[in-house]
């Protein structure tokens, strides 16, 4: 998730904010940002809706 996490770092957006975004647990998180699982259709739709709406989806969830 390296565009994912290059765009947040660039609107200085917290993983925290993520986090409770999608009421997820930290460690969730972490596994989904390293690759080991995946964001579902509906966490990338949040994700880009409320934090990152000027990204593509495409763009944003690309394989690293």
């Amino acid at each position: 998730m390296r565009n994912l996490e290059k765009a947040l770092d660039a609107k200085g957006i917290s993983n925290e904010v993520v986090i409770s975004l999608l009421g997820i647990h930290r460690n969730t998180y972490t596994n989904k940002m390293s690759g080991k699982s995946e964001f579902t259709i509906g966490e990338a739709i949040k994700i880009k809706a409320n934090l990152l709406p000027e990204y593509e989806l495409d763009y944003l969830f690309a394989p690293n």
